[in-house]
Parts: C-alpha cells; sequence; structure tokens
C-alpha cells in the first residue's frame, strides 16, 4: 500500500455504519456557553438596571443627582416622568428621570 491510502483509512471514521456523535452530545457546547453568556452578561445588567430603576423611583425633592450630561442639580421638583432640577441659583431645567445617573447626596435645604 502507498502512504496516501494509510491516510485515508486513518481519516475514515471507527463506526461503519458512519453515525457520529449524538445530536444531544453536539448541543451540550452551544448550551453550556448559553448559561456561561447569562450568568456573565445578561444577569448582572438586569440586576443593575432593576438598582436603576429602583434609584429613580427614590428621587425626591432636595435629592442632589448626577445627569447622563453630567450636569449636578439639586431636586426642585418631581413630576411623572420628569424631574425639575435647580443647577444654579434662579436656574431650574426639567430632565427626563431617565437622564439621572446617581444620587449623590440629600441637600438639607
Amino acid at each position: 500500500m502507498n502512504p496516501s491510502t494509510h491516510t485515508m483509512f486513518a481519516m475514515m471514521p471507527a463506526d461503519p455504519s458512519g453515525a457520529g456523535p449524538s445530536p444531544f452530545s453536539m448541543l451540550l457546547p452551544i448550551l453550556g456557553m448559553l448559561v456561561i453568556f447569562y450568568f456573565l452578561m445578561i444577569r448582572p445588567q438586569q440586576k443593575r438596571q432593576k438598582e436603576l430603576q429602583k434609584m429613580l423611583t427614590a428621587i425626591k425633592k432636595g435629592d442632589r443627582v448626577l445627569t447622563a450630561s453630567g450636569l449636578y442639580g439639586v431636586v426642585a421638583g418631581v413630576k411623572d416622568d420628569i424631574v425639575v432640577l435647580k443647577i444654579a441659583e434662579d436656574v431650574k431645567v426639567e430632565m427626563l428621570k431617565s437622564a439621572v445617573t446617581a444620587v449623590t447626596a440629600h441637600d438639607a435645604e
């Protein structure tokens, strides 16, 4: 036999029926990756989103907040989904509650 024939026999499957691995064993690594992806990416993001939503619902008048645009202000009023911020003397702006990224402190007025 020539060397290429030995190589062909070495590459042939051991099972003459041609049956490969079971479909379940082929899906197992994919399912494992999905579980790892869930616990490393999706679950922490959901937890952060839940904490942010809890913080936004707890905003009250007098809280010092930081907005997504980088403005610090004191909450002068809260409506349904709007927050009125006092950013300087006699300067108030209305912003969406979702623009608030952090409550830094409670300001005693």
